[in-house]
């Protein structure tokens, strides 16, 4: 597990080291909460962070592949405390 100023998280995969904790503190938004995996990437020397369902979750390898330079540095968070209800409008 990875204590951040966020939460814990489980880091899943972290290809050539890209997990740096400050980029991920400076760069996460509490939107991110109703993801139950999040993807860091390196483009052009910039943090991206993209969030997955546990149903697109399959998908991450395509977006890696699709949306991401190629061998950049990425890497793959489990969010143990999602809450897919904190975003909804009732």
């Amino acid at each position: 597990m990875i204590e951040t100023i966020h939460g814990e998280f489980e880091l899943i995969k972290d290809f050539k080291d890209a997990f740096v904790l400050d980029d991920f503190n400076k760069r996460y938004l509490d939107i991110f909460n109703i993801y139950p995996y999040v993807v860091g990437d390196y483009s052009a020397g910039l943090l991206r962070l993209k969030g997955f369902t546990n149903n697109n979750y399959k998908q991450i390898p395509d977006y890696l592949t699709e949306s991401c330079a190629p061998g950049c540095a990425y890497y793959i968070l489990k969010n143990p405390k999602f809450n897919p209800h904190l975003n909804r409008k009732e």
